[in-house]
């Protein structure tokens, strides 16, 4: 991550993070569909006989789906953790005063307070990933288990299946929740400066030094020792 002097931009995001980004979000949303289309769901609720969809009340059609986007997404949370891991990248997780400080970013957005300082991510980005990124560990281990009771070899008892079943059925559920949140977040127009990031992975540069600072100034710091 760099400051692009030239451009008058912040490189927010490497393309490496923006492709995992978009390879979570797509095979989320491909999970969700096609798990909520297994309740059955869709036939049910004619959503089957909407032109195009008919596909979706198809249980072996929707299976083979939500199989291909857990691998995908497996993959990509798989290649963030270790990415994080081996180059040291935590500025996203969760930080002790993140619900003060989230508090605070609302209410500054609301105009009843001044803004605190933040650093790369703001105090709520962090408690959302952490509440989506927890839900979706929870999907894939719950997710694998129910892969496992298939094979002929494995056998669970009927309780501790269907206990992982709702728990499963209930991440999905959370996991919309916060996609939801995570979306209405950028009613605020103080957070809007940010969607060029998700595609480009830059940001503006005042944006930045306004709302980033303490993450601004680590940036000019190594810019700064990157030119001695």
């Amino acid at each position: 991550m760099k400051i692009l002097h030239d451009e008058n931009k912040v490189l927010r995001q490497c393309l490496a993070n923006r492709i995992i980004h978009w390879s979570v979000a797509v095979s989320t949303f491909i999970l969700l569909f096609t798990g909520f289309g297994q309740m059955p769901l869709y036939k049910r609720y004619k959503i089957a006989d909407i032109p195009g969809l008919g596909w979706s009340a198809d249980f072996s059609i929707t299976l083979y789906w939500h199989y291909i986007a857990a691998i995908i997404l497996i993959f990509a949370v798989t290649y963030h953790v270790f990415k994080a891991i081996f180059m040291k990248e935590f500025s996203i997780f969760p930080r002790r005063g993140d619900f003060k400080q989230s508090a605070l970013i609302i209410g500054a957005m609301c105009g009843l307070c001044e803004e605190p300082p933040s650093d790369k991510y703001l105090a709520e980005q962090r408690l959302a990933y952490a509440f989506i990124g927890g839900n979706l560990l929870l999907v894939i281990f719950t997710g694998m288990i129910k892969v496992l009771k298939n094979l002929p070899s494995v056998d669970f008892s009927a309780t501790f299946l269907a206990v992982v079943t709702n728990l499963h059925n209930l991440a999905a559920v959370l996991i919309l929740f916060g996609i939801v949140a995570h979306l209405f977040a950028f009613v605020f127009k103080q957070n809007r400066a940010l969607l060029p990031a998700m595609f480009s992975g830059k940001v503006d540069i005042d944006y930045c030094r306004h709302r980033h600072s303490i993450w601004y100034s680590q940036l000019e710091r190594k810019c700064r020792k990157e030119t001695v």
